[in-house]
């Protein structure tokens, strides 16, 4: 064990360590980038052959990593495949793979566990085996390891094994993967050492924690306490609406308390890869120890109850100006699940879209950073955005506005929609044809 992890160490001390990345999205992708940054000779790995190619061919997939990133990567040597047996040559293999829910809201494993069957044939001794995807308390454990040891590796011995949750957040222009502390837990303490060895090359703060169990309730700690302060302030939107009160200014006024308050703003739904999804798996695992969690499963339910909540309120307002939802032409505005992204994983505004056309609504969307809608797990819109001009836009009953990207013209939609959902708080001041949701 010593002569292997103190040999693993010394390759990472001297970046001649080869690092394998699987799965080139939104986590991986970045990943790599950094790796390449500071010296090491890195693979990428991907099963959608379509990715692959675009990078090899020096082009970039995601809206904030511009193609000139992905040609200097290029220049250094990376190289991207869709081939698995790349990975008997490398010293560590991170993976970043979709961890999403299935029908029932339970935990879909599937890319984890299959990705972890595709590497396992590969593994030689010596490897370190990094697990980014966010999941449930013991996955590590119970999926990746077993796979591991059925090679004839012993984890802590002969390979190393550790889960470090994913922390990215496209587009934020305040911190990127370097500056965004790592966390990391091992499945012993020489997996850990491994682990913190690896990311410490890359990432300014690695945090220890005792074991991959810990850092995998870590990730879902940090998210369902988003969740669950989303959901409060949805619950407090829907109470201030009733009372004529305008929430965001209320949120806004309660900011300016120095200590005791942190500020969540409402939406129209959750949306993005984490927040919608990761507190299920909790939830999940959860009702294996016989314990109900009650306080994330509220949050969950109005979280989820906001799509329809915001059609509820364009019905009511198309109906006080005469006009019914079924047969009206909406716009809407935005489809990303957040501001200046092209990240549309889960995002509300495809929700608030099936359910407009279920109810007889006819939908174009306008987004800068989504030329043409790709087909999602469960939908699928053959739509492109509609460019914005005063015609375009007096040409719709009513304008939703879901995603408040910064590229709207938000004067000229005020001057010349019939009619404003604004589901973000954009226009404080309101209006004759503006109504809050």
């Amino acid at each position: 064990m010593t002569d292997l992890l103190g040999t693993l160490k010394g390759r990472i001390d001297q970046r001649d360590a080869k690092v394998a990345v699987i799965g080139l999205g939104y986590v991986g992708l970045p990943l790599v980038l950094r790796f390449a940054e500071v010296g090491f000779p890195v693979i990428g790995v991907d099963i959608d052959a379509d990715k692959v190619t675009k990078l090899e061919a020096g082009e970039s997939y995601i809206e904030h990593i511009p193609a000139a990133a992905v040609r200097s990567l290029v220049a250094k040597g990376f190289r991207a495949t869709t081939d698995f047996s790349v990975l008997s040559s490398v010293d560590a293999i991170v993976i970043c793979v979709p961890t999403p829910l299935n029908l029932h809201r339970e935990p879909d494993l599937s890319y984890v566990t299959g990705t972890m069957d595709a590497v396992a044939p590969h593994m030689r001794a010596g490897q370190l085996v990094a697990l980014e995807s966010t999941t449930y308390p013991g996955t590590t454990e119970e999926e990746l390891r077993p796979r591991i040891e059925r090679q004839g590796l012993v984890v802590g011995q002969t390979a190393f094994l550790c889960f470090s949750p994913e922390r990215e957040d496209p587009a934020n222009t305040k911190f990127k993967t370097q500056t965004i502390p790592k966390v990391c837990g091992g499945s012993t303490p020489a997996c850990l050492e491994a682990g913190v060895a690896l990311y410490s090359k890359i990432i300014d703060k690695v945090v220890e924690v005792s074991s991959t169990r810990a850092a995998e309730m870590t990730k879902l700690l940090e998210n369902i306490h988003r969740a669950v302060n989303i959901g409060l302030v949805n619950e407090m939107k829907v109470v201030a609406d009733r009372m004529g009160i305008d929430i965001h200014e209320v949120i806004r006024a309660a900011a300016t308390k120095p200590f005791g308050f942190v500020p969540y703003w409402p939406g129209p739904g959750l949306g993005g890869h984490c927040i919608p999804i990761d507190p299920f798996y909790l939830t999940w695992k959860a009702r294996e120890y016989g314990v109900n969690t009650r306080f994330i499963e509220l949050a969950g339910e109005i979280n989820s109850a906001m799509p329809n909540w915001v059609v509820s309120k364009l019905a009511d307002a198309l109906n006080d100006r005469e006009r019914s939802l079924k047969g009206s032409r909406i716009l809407m505005l935005g489809v990303a699940y957040k501001k200046n992204v092209d990240d549309m994983r889960e995002s509300p505004a495809l929700e608030l879209m099936e359910i407009l056309g279920e109810k007889g609504a006819q939908v174009d969307y306008s987004d800068p950073h989504v030329p043409a809608l790709p087909k999602t797990r469960r939908h699928h819109f053959e739509l492109a955005s509609v460019a914005l001009d005063a015609e375009t836009v007096a040409g719709y009953d009513a304008v939703l506005l879901a995603t408040d990207h910064d590229a709207f013209d938000y004067d000229l939609i005020r001057k010349c929609a019939r009619l404003i959902v604004d589901t973000r708080g954009v226009y404080a001041s309101g209006g004759a044809n503006i109504v809050k949701a």
